[in-house]
């Protein structure tokens, strides 16, 4: 891994707020988007699952607990947020697989995922690593594959609220305007990449990607 040699930015956008993180956006309606995301999904049984950018894990546990079935694994550069991650997934009883890198250099062999997941992590990444990272996504998947994506809104797309101002400063969002994150996926060589559905939460306006191999 690369991990001493590169920066990133932390899980919660910042490593004094990371304790806080958890129950804040709970409380303003994360966990709810989330499970929209895991829908539009439909999982079954057996598939091979990765949450790119997993940061403290609750997604990947949320996961694996409406679906016990499939094998899940989360990636994060973040040790404090994959420590937590473990933890909570012990806790909740929850076979997962968590491991440190990044999503432009994911370490799995090529078509190895049935899906993979990106939840409020897309707008972290510098404007240069987001094409790399979806073209690394694109490799893992198997043939008829989905990648499922959840991120705020640009500037353009909706209004933010005061937890994407919090979290990230205005240049982190400029780059996540629908037209640039579909194009992305196209380039990366993703078919029918779509915006699939958006909603309003105290945090800003959120949109769901779909895209398939």
């Amino acid at each position: 891994m690369n991990e001493i040699s590169r920066t990133y930015l932390p899980a919660a956008g910042r490593d004094w707020f990371l304790p806080f993180y958890d129950p804040l956006v709970k409380l303003l309606g994360g966990e709810a988007a989330r499970k929209a995301l895991l829908d539009q999904a439909a999982l079954r049984p057996g598939q091979r699952v990765l949450d790119v950018g997993c940061g403290t894990g609750t997604f990947a546990v949320m996961i694996k607990r409406l679906h016990p079935d499939v094998e899940m694994v989360g990636l994060d550069p973040d040790l404090k947020a994959l420590a937590r991650a473990k933890r909570k997934a012990a806790r909740a009883a929850a076979s997962i697989q968590f491991d440190q890198g990044f999503g432009d250099e994911l370490p799995y062999p090529e078509g190895s995922f049935d899906r993979a997941f990106s939840s409020f992590m897309f707008h972290h990444l510098p404007a240069d690593e987001k094409g790399n990272t979806l073209r690394a996504v694109r490799r893992i998947l198997k043939p008829g594959g989905e990648f499922h994506l959840l991120d705020f809104e640009g500037p353009e797309d909706h209004a933010h609220g005061f937890l994407a101002h919090l979290l990230h400063s205005n240049h982190r969002l400029q780059d996540n305007s629908e037209g640039r994150v579909v194009n992305l996926m196209r380039q990366a060589g993703f078919v029918d990449a779509k915006k699939v559905g958006c909603r309003t939460m105290l945090f800003g306006g959120v949109g769901y990607y779909r895209a398939s191999v």
